[in-house]
C-alpha cells in the first residue's frame, strides 16, 4: 500500500513526482447530506459562488474516519469535489501516513479500489475475498476467518463519477462473505453495511455522480475544495524551486483572476506551472497567456515539445512543426474528448477509443502523447484505462475538434448542437452549407445553457477563446487553414449581451461573463467597475444575471471597497446574489434586505477568509432567526475575522441565538466592539445567556443594544453582574423600550458603581420608570466610582418628584454626567 500511495502522476509517466515532494494541505471540509444531490461543476470550479449550505468545518484527511466516529457509529464516508481538485491524492496522502506507520493504527488492513478499475469486472459474480483477490493477490497467504471477523478494514472506492455499475440501492445485498453476486451488489452491500457492519467504507466522487449513493448511506459527507489562497502559493513556492521565478508566477496568476480562481484547483497549478516555467525561462513574457485559452494552447504546444524530444529524439522544432508532426493524433484524441464530454464520461476504454480511429495496438504515435497529454493505467487482467490529465484538458480539445469541425464544414459532427433545431431535413442541408461561427457559438451557448451540471460550460469558453485570430495563429499546423472570425465575434458577443438582459441563472450569467472574456471583450467588465466606482446613479436596477457578474467582477478584482450598499445596484429581489461581496468590502449594509438564514453561509465563510476585509456588518430587519445566525458562531471566532460591528435589529431572534453568540465573544479571536440586538424576542434569559461572553476576559464587547427586547427587570441583574467584572470593557448599554422598571434600575445600580465598570452612556427611554428610580440613579451619580457621561430617561413618568432626586445627584463633586435627556 506504501508503493501505491508514494507517487502521484504529473505529466511524466516515466518519473512520477514524490507526494510528499510537492504535497500541499488541502482544503476539505464537512458538508450537508441535502447537498449531495444535482450541484453544478462550474459553480464548483469557480470557487468564489459557493451558495451550499455548510458552516464549513475543516477536516484533514487523516482524521476522516475520527470524524466519523462522532457520527452515531456510522461507517461510510462519502467525499465529493470536482475533477483534479484533490480526492485521489487526499486518499493517497491518507494511505502513506497509514502506512509509514504515522497515523490511524487501529486500522489493520486498507483496501484501495478504484472504479475504473472495478468496471473491468462489473459483470463478474464474486465473494468478497474473490473480489478483493482481484486486486490483492496477497492475501491468498491470510486466513481468510481472521481477516474479516477480527481485523479492523477500510474499503476504499476511488471515483464514483467513473463508475459504469448500475447502483440500483433498492435491490438484494449480501449478508455474508462467502456469499457470490455481481461486484454491483458487492459494493452497495458494503456501502448500506449490510456486508462487514464493523468495516469503513470511504467512497469519493465528483458532485454531479456523488447523489449516486443515498443519502440514508452515508455517515459524513465532505468535500474536497482544494486549495485556498495561501495553498495556492504553498504549492507553488514547493513545486517551483527558484525562488524569484516562483515570486513572478505567482504575480502573475494573481493578476490574472481568472486564472487565479482556477488555481484552486491543484491539478490546474501544475498546468499553469508548466506553461509560465517554459515562457519565462524562454524569457518570452510578451507572450505570456492572458486567457485561459492561450494557458492551454501553450500547454499543449509545451506537452509536444517534450514528446518529440523525448520519444521521436527531434531537436527542438517550431511550433507549427510540431503541430504538423502530431495533427493525426491530436485530432483523434481532440474527437475522443468531443464524444465522451457529451456522454460526461471522463474514463475511457480501448473500445472508446477504437471508436475514435485509434488503434492503442499499432499507433505507436499515440505512446509519447500518453506520457503528456493522457494517462494510461494498467488494470485488471492487463486491461487499458485511459483518460486525460484533467478534464479541462478533455474540454479543451473537445473546443479544438468543433472548431476544426467547422473550418472543415464537416457538420455531421455538429448535429449535436443542432439536434434540438425546429426545422425540417432540407432545411439543416441548406443551414448547414451556409453556416457562420456565430450559429455554431449561438447554438453551442444554448445547449451549454440547458445542461443543469454545467458539463459544457468549460468548454464553451475554449470554443470562443480558440476562435481569436491570436489562438488560431498558435495552432497552425493543426489547423490546415485559419478563418476570419472577426464578424462572427462580435455577433456572438452581441449575442452574450441581450443573454445576460434575460432572466438566467447565476451559473449561466458567470460562465456567459467569463466567454465575454475569452473573446478579449472587456466591455461588460468596465461596465460593472464604473457602477461600482461611480455614485452618479443610485438606485440602478442591475438585471439578476448582471447582479452575478457584479458579484464575479469584485472577487476578481483585488480592490477592496471602503462601504457596499447592494440597494445602490439593483431591487430587493436580486439583493441575495449581492451577498458573496461581503469578502470584499469593509462596510456592508444589507439592512431590509429580505434575506434568509441562508445568507449567513456566505457571511461566515467570509469571516474566516485568511484576506477578510469586513469590519463593519448590518443585517437588520431580515428574517435570518436564530438557525441562521448560529452559523454567524464559526465566523465571528475565527482568527481570520475582524469584524468589530455588528447590527442583527429585528432579525426574529429568540435567547436561542444569545448562547451561540456569547460561545463567540468567549472566544480568544473574537474582535466584535459594537452590537445591536434590538427589536428580538430575546427576554430575560437571552441577556443571562450573553452575559457569561461579556465577562470573559477575552471580550472586547464596548457598544451594547437591547432596546425593545421584551426584557423585564431580572435582565438588569445579569447586566450588573458584567458590569462588576473586572474583564468588561462595556461603556455602552441601550435598553430603551423594555418593561424594566424601578426594580431593574436598582438592579442595574451596584454594577454602575462597582469600581470595574467603564459604562459612560445608558439608555432607559420609555421604560416604566417613575421617580423611584432617580433615588437609584442619584446615589450612583454621588458614587466615586461612577463615570457615566451620558444618561436617557425620557419618555417615563418621572414627574417633578423624580427630578428632585436627581438633582442631589447631579450636585454631587463625583458627578460626571455631561448629557441628560
Amino acid at each position: 500500500m506504501k508503493k501505491k500511495a508514494k507517487c502521484i502522476f504529473e505529466g511524466n509517466k516515466d518519473n512520477d513526482t514524490d507526494l510528499m515532494a510537492v504535497y500541499t494541505e488541502l482544503f476539505i471540509t464537512e458538508g450537508d447530506k441535502k447537498d449531495v444531490n444535482h450541484e453544478h461543476e462550474i459553480l464548483k470550479i469557480d470557487e468564489a459562488f459557493k451558495y451550499k449550505k455548510t458552516q464549513d468545518k475543516l477536516i484533514k484527511c487523516n482524521d476522516i474516519f475520527t470524524e466519523l466516529r462522532k457520527n452515531n457509529e456510522e461507517k461510510i464516508v462519502l467525499t465529493k469535489g470536482v475533477a483534479g481538485i484533490g480526492k485521489t491524492v487526499s486518499v493517497q496522502k491518507f494511505i502513506l501516513d497509514w502506512a509509514e506507520e504515522n497515523t490511524n493504527q487501529d486500522i489493520e488492513c486498507v483496501f484501495l479500489l478504484p472504479f475504473r478499475e472495478i468496471n473491468v469486472i462489473k459483470d463478474k459474480e464474486v465473494n468478497l475475498h474473490e473480489f478483493l483477490m482481484k486486486f490483492y493477490p496477497e492475501l491468498k497467504d491470510l486466513e481468510k476467518s481472521k481477516l474479516y471477523k477480527e481485523c479492523k478494514l477500510v474499503f476504499i472506492f476511488d471515483g464514483l463519477d467513473e463508475s459504469r455499475l448500475p447502483l440500483n440501492f433498492k435491490s438484494d445485498t449480501l449478508d455474508t462473505v462467502e456469499e457470490r453476486a455481481s461486484v454491483d451488489v458487492l459494493f452497495k452491500s458494503l456501502v448500506k453495511a449490510k456486508l462487514l457492519p464493523s468495516a469503513l467504507v470511504w467512497v469519493t466522487s465528483r458532485p454531479a455522480a456523488a447523489n449516486q449513493i443515498p443519502p440514508r448511506c452515508g455517515g459524513l459527507f465532505t468535500e474536497v475544495r482544494g486549495f485556498t489562497d495561501e495553498q495556492k502559493e504553498q504549492y507553488f513556492r514547493k513545486r517551483i524551486t527558484d525562488e524569484t521565478q516562483a515570486s513572478r508566477i505567482i504575480s502573475h496568476i494573481k493578476m490574472s483572476r481568472s486564472l487565479y480562481i482556477m488555481c484552486h484547483i491543484p491539478l490546474f497549478c501544475w498546468i499553469a506551472v508548466t506553461v509560465l516555467q517554459d515562457i519565462l525561462i524562454e524569457n518570452n513574457e510578451e507572450n505570456i497567456s492572458t486567457t485561459l485559452t492561450e494557458m492551454y494552447i501553450h500547454f499543449l504546444l509545451i506537452q509536444l515539445n517534450m514528446k518529440s524530444q523525448k520519444y521521436d529524439e527531434q531537436e527542438e522544432t517550431e511550433r507549427t512543426e510540431h503541430l504538423q508532426l502530431n495533427r493525426k493524433m491530436i485530432l483523434k484524441l481532440a474527437k475522443l474528448a468531443f464524444e465522451q464530454l457529451k456522454k460526461e464520461n471522463i474514463v475511457f476504454y480501448e473500445k472508446d477509443l477504437k471508436e475514435c480511429g485509434i488503434d492503442v495496438s499499432k499507433d505507436t504515435e499515440f505512446t509519447g502523447m500518453i506520457a503528456e497529454i493522457f494517462k494510461k493505467e494498467n488494470g485488471l487482467y492487463k486491461t487499458k484505462v485511459f483518460c486525460f490529465v484533467h478534464l479541462s484538458v478533455q474540454e479543451f480539445l473537445a473546443a479544438v475538434h468543433v472548431f476544426i469541425c467547422y473550418l472543415n464544414k464537416n457538420m455531421q459532427e455538429l448535429q449535436f448542437f443542432f439536434e434540438d433545431s425546429q426545422t425540417t431535413a432540407r432545411q439543416k442541408i441548406q443551414f448547414f452549407r451556409n453556416v457562420k461561427f456565430h450559429d455554431l457559438t449561438k447554438m453551442a451557448t444554448d445547449k451549454a445553457m440547458q445542461s443543469e451540471r454545467g458539463h459544457l460550460d468549460l468548454f464553451l469558453r475554449f470554443l470562443m477563446g480558440i476562435s481569436l485570430e491570436s489562438s488560431q495563429n498558435l495552432l497552425k499546423g493543426l489547423l490546415t487553414h485559419t478563418k476570419d472570425t472577426s464578424v462572427s465575434i462580435r455577433q456572438t458577443t452581441e449575442y452574450i449581451k441581450e443573454l445576460k438582459k434575460q432572466d438566467i441563472s447565476d451559473e449561466t450569467s458567470v460562465n456567459l461573463f467569463y466567454c465575454l472574456l475569452e473573446l478579449k471583450d472587456h466591455s461588460l467588465y468596465e461596465e460593472i467597475q464604473s457602477y461600482l466606482s461611480s455614485d452618479e446613479h443610485p438606485g440602478r436596477d442591475l438585471s439578476s444575471s448582471m447582479c452575478a457578474v457584479l458579484t464575479s467582477v469584485l472577487l476578481m478584482s483585488e480592490k477592496v471597497l471602503d462601504q457596499f450598499n447592494p440597494k445602490r445596484f439593483t431591487s430587493s429581489s436580486n439583493y441575495t446574489r449581492l451577498i458573496p461581496a461581503v469578502r470584499c468590502c469593509r462596510k456592508a449594509l444589507f439592512d431590509g434586505c429580505g434575506l434568509d438564514e441562508t445568507c449567513c453561509e456566505t457571511v461566515s465563510s467570509a469571516l474566516r477568509s485568511s484576506n477578510s476585509h469586513l469590519t463593519e456588518l448590518d443585517l437588520s430587519n431580515n428574517h435570518l432567526q436564530d438557525s441562521g445566525v448560529k452559523l454567524l458562531y464559526d465566523g465571528l471566532r475565527s482568527p481570520h475575522c475582524r469584524l468589530n460591528i455588528l447590527r442583527l435589529c429585528g432579525c426574529n431572534l429568540t435567547a436561542q441565538y444569545c448562547e451561540s453568540l456569547s460561545s463567540a465573544l468567549q472566544s480568544s479571536h473574537s474582535v466584535l466592539r459594537e452590537l445591536d440586538l434590538s427589536n428580538n424576542h430575546l427576554q430575560g434569559s437571552g441577556v443571562k445567556l450573553l452575559s457569561d461572553g461579556l465577562k470573559s476576559p477575552n471580550s472586547k464587547l464596548e457598544i451594547l443594544r437591547f432596546s425593545t427586547c421584551n426584557l423585564a427587570a431580572q435582565s438588569c441583574q445579569s447586566l450588573s453582574s458584567v458590569l462588576q467584572s473586572s474583564s468588561t470593557c462595556l461603556r455602552e448599554l441601550d435598553l430603551s423600550n423594555n418593561d424594566l422598571k424601578d426594580s431593574a434600575v436598582k438592579l442595574l445600580a451596584d454594577g454602575l458603581k462597582s469600581p470595574n465598570s467603564k459604562l459612560e452612556i445608558l439608555r432607559f427611554s420609555i421604560c416604566n420608570l417613575t421617580a423611584q428610580s432617580c433615588e437609584s440613579l442619584s446615589s450612583v451619580l454621588q458614587s466615586s466610582n461612577s463615570v457615566l457621561r451620558e444618561l436617557d430617561l425620557s419618555n417615563n413618568v418621572l414627574k417633578d418628584s423624580g427630578v428632585k432626586l436627581l438633582a442631589d445627584g447631579l450636585k454631587s463633586t463625583n458627578c460626571q454626567l455631561e448629557i441628560l435627556r
